[in-house]
This record gives structure tokens, sequence and C-alpha cells, in this order.
């Protein structure tokens, strides 16, 4: 198997684990906050879909689907441009809010896009190239690649985790609005 192959596969499982976590949820279950300092769906769905495009845009050296593609304007949240989420306070978590989980999947699947091209047809030598000299030891292209999908695969687990819950308290009665 080539490594492009591989990196196909591995980040082609994303968007139908994506597609399942927001999928039969109302806007008001995607919003939801299991507790007050808690990710809602649609914080975990945004914050995956926000970080992948923000990282591999940045080694590839293109453009963000958040901004290229119009997420930001579509989604209208009220964060700054740049925001990925990262080091969110309670009070910034609670400001993402969606009015679907087509919205999210949508931006995803357009992130997911970006990422395949990137991904496709790279080699073990491009790999290894380093990609962030901030760091000690100083961080390849590879373990970038390794390090996004890391952060993704967690974050869509605990958005399906969620859903589930979110659904099973709707089953019993539970309000979960």
């Amino acid at each position: 198997m080539e490594t492009s192959d591989l990196l196909l596969d591995a980040f082609g499982r994303m968007p139908d684990s994506v597609r399942g976590a927001v999928k039969g949820l109302e806007a008001s279950q995607l919003n939801h906050r299991p507790y007050a300092e808690g990710n809602s769906v649609a914080w975990l769905i945004w914050h995956l879909a926000r970080v992948e495009d923000a990282q591999i845009a940045d080694v590839a050296g293109t453009p963000q689907a958040w901004t290229e593609d119009g997420w930001f304007e579509r989604l209208g949240l009220p964060l700054h441009v740049e925001d990925t989420g990262y080091g969110h306070t309670s009070e910034q978590v609670g400001l993402v809010r969606v009015r679907s989980g087509e919205e999210l999947s949508g931006y995803y699947r357009d992130v997911h896009a970006r990422t395949a091209a990137f991904v496709s047809g790279l080699d073990a030598a491009q790999l290894d190239q380093v990609v962030d000299e901030a760091w000690d030891p100083p961080v390849t292209l590879g373990v970038r690649l390794v390090s996004i999908l890391d952060d993704v695969a967690k974050h869509v687990g605990q958005a399906a985790y969620l859903r589930g819950a979110l659904l099973a308290g709707a089953d019993d009665g539970d309000s979960w609005s």
C-alpha cells in the first residue's frame, strides 16, 4: 500500500463518522451542552472541522475552506474568522450554535475534499519534511497528519457518544433542550 493510499483511507473514514454523529439531530440537540461546561455536538464537529481545515491549509499552503468557500459567513458564528476552538472558554463554546447538522457535515465535506486532494500522492520523503520547528523535536508532515487524524477521530467519537445520549434521552421522555 502506498503512503497516500493509507492516508486517504484514514481521512476518508471521517466524513461518514461526521454525518453519523449529526444524523437525525434537531438544532436544539446539536446545540445542547450536557452540563454547564460541556461541549455540544455542534461545537465538537465545528472544532474538528476547523482544526483539520486550518492545519491542512497551513501545510498545503492553500486557503481554508472556512474563508475561501464562505463557511464563515454561512454558519454566521459570532467568533473571529481565525478561531478554531483551541482554548475556548465555556462562554465561547456556547457561542457555537448551528441551525442543522447538514451545515456542519457540509462544511466538513468541503474540508475533507481539500484534505484528500492534499494527501493524495504524498510519498514517504514528503512525510519526513519538517513543517513546524517550534517543537522539540521539530514536527514532520507525517507527524502533523497523524496528529490531525487523532484529534478529528477523538472529537467525532465524543460527538457520536453525545448523540447517543441525546437520542436515548429523547426516547425516554427526558428534556434535552
